[in-house]
């Protein structure tokens, strides 16, 4: 969804924005990315059974999002550079999506990620740093998207680099360091043949 989101702002910022080009980025840039991360996250942290709750709100969110961002038309006309700002009309429209979307997310992202930091702090802290640089994304594409949602655009480009950098570099803080599970099967066996070598159970 980030990467969509940024191709659509580099071809509407270099060749002019049209109707597609705009909806695809404010749907998967300002409205899905955030609420869909959540649902993730629900999954990892909370439990299936909450996960599958979350996916079904998202899924309904996502459908009502995806409705009224293609068919509700523009109340300004789009700009040839640039980010537009204040395109779709207040209201029941894709801006107060974009609202629900990013407050709501960003307060189950920072809910749950305060309890992985607590869950993991004494553990594994290579997870509780990368939890936190994901969390400093999550704010970034949030505020981004809601200041575009409210009619301010200019700082969405740079909050939506900040995001994506700050969310790989959490996703490879929490994750390089751990064995993966073949390498810990090989271990598990070459275990299991020292035991057996030197005449111990296994």
């Amino acid at each position: 969804m980030f990467a969509l989101a940024t191709w659509a702002l580099f071809i509407g910022s270099s060749f002019g924005w049209s109707g597609p080009v705009y909806r695809t980025f404010f749907l998967f840039g300002a409205i899905l990315n955030i609420p869909v991360l959540a649902t993730g996250s629900m999954f990892l942290v909370v439990g299936k059974r909450s996960g599958h709750a979350m996916t079904i709100f998202v899924g309904a969110l996502t459908a009502i999002a995806t409705t009224l961002t293609l068919t509700v038309p523009f109340e300004a006309p789009l700009p040839d550079g640039g980010v537009p700002e204040a395109v779709f009309p207040l209201g029941f429209s894709p801006r107060l999506f974009a609202i629900i979307g990013g407050g709501l997310g960003s307060t189950i992202l920072m809910a749950l990620s305060l309890v992985s930091v607590f869950r993991f702090w004494r553990r594994n802290r290579p997870i509780v740093w990368g939890n936190l640089l994901i969390l400093g994304g999550v704010f970034a594409a949030a505020w981004g998207g809601t200041g575009l949602a409210l009619g301010d655009a200019g700082g969405f480009a740079i909050s939506l680099f900040v995001a994506v950098s700050l969310i790989w570099a959490g996703y490879r803080t929490a994750s390089g360091k751990r064995p993966s599970p073949v390498r810990k099967s090989e271990e598990a066996d070459t275990e299991h043949g020292v035991d057996q070598l030197e005449g111990k159970a296994p």
